[in-house]
């Protein structure tokens, strides 16, 4: 059973008010049938957090709970290969995307397998987490998951029809924005952006809403369907995968997990707060 969480303190950390509204959603990108159509959709007003929930955090939560993730529970998850060490025991991969791995002993506290820590990462995002656990750390904190409406609203910052949160241009002036992969995909990453993997959640400069990584770094859960996540992530690359844009998404099952897949939190608006 879960320990309550310390609800004092959820709605400071969920830190920016949204007032919703009558928002468009969806793209017409002819290379993502997924996004289709353009539409207008109602949204309630909300608040969310500003980034997303963070390796101490979640560590706080299993510390107060004794939680276990999917990924521990079924013994693995899935590693980008390019973080293995070269003399890594083969292991079992995706047929359509070679460059995972599935690694015995992989988790939030150990992000590249049993071989891996936290060290120096207490401010990244939390990963290897499934839609299950996403859900159970909101509960704990008094909150829930974006809808995939709320999460993209959000991502926009108060654009309209503009693909980033901050405009049409992948990098305006040469200014890179977010934390995607540079160079050739899936062999080299040169870290032009300055990381590779995963980046602080408060790495790059926020969107009109004062959001930050709404794109990039890692995909996000959001609470609708079978399991839905949305942003892209570090691993990213136009060469196969333009979903880092606000309204690319993909579909996992709800107990999946791997290294690029976190979470963010909202709630509802307080009674009596505008």
């Amino acid at each position: 059973m879960l320990s309550s969480g310390p609800s004092d303190s959820t709605f400071a950390s969920l830190d920016v008010e949204l007032a919703g509204g009558t928002v468009r959603v969806g793209s017409d990108d002819p290379d993502h049938p997924e996004e289709w159509p353009v539409r207008e959709v109602v949204v309630a007003a909300y608040r969310m957090a500003s980034r997303a929930v963070t390796n101490a955090e979640f560590a706080e939560f299993v510390v107060a709970t004794g939680h276990r993730t999917d990924a521990e529970r079924y013994g693995s998850s899935f590693v980008f290969a390019g973080f293995l060490p070269d003399d890594f025991p083969a292991t079992r991969g995706v047929a359509a995307a070679p460059w995972w791995r599935e690694v015995e002993g992989a988790s939030w506290d150990h992000p590249y397998g049993p071989h891996s820590d936290l060290s120096g990462l207490d401010d990244h995002p939390v990963v290897h987490v499934s839609r299950n656990d996403a859900e159970a750390y909101a509960a704990w904190r008094g909150a829930r998951l974006p809808t995939e409406h709320e999460w993209e609203y959000a991502a926009r910052g108060g654009l309209v029809g503009q693909p980033f949160p901050w405009g049409d241009e992948l990098e305006p002036g040469g200014e890179h924005r977010m934390n995607v992969w540079q160079g050739t995909f899936p062999t080299e990453d040169t870290g032009a952006d300055g990381w590779r993997g995963t980046c602080p959640v408060d790495a790059f400069p926020a969107n009109g809403f004062g959001l930050h990584n709404m794109t990039g770094n890692v995909w996000e859960w959001c609470s609708d369907g079978d399991g839905v996540s949305r942003g892209g992530s570090y691993l990213c690359h136009a060469s196969y995968c333009r979903r880092y844009r606000v309204a690319g998404r993909q579909h996992h099952a709800a107990d999946s997990s791997a290294g690029n897949l976190g979470f963010r939190l909202v709630a509802d608006t307080r009674p009596g707060t505008k």
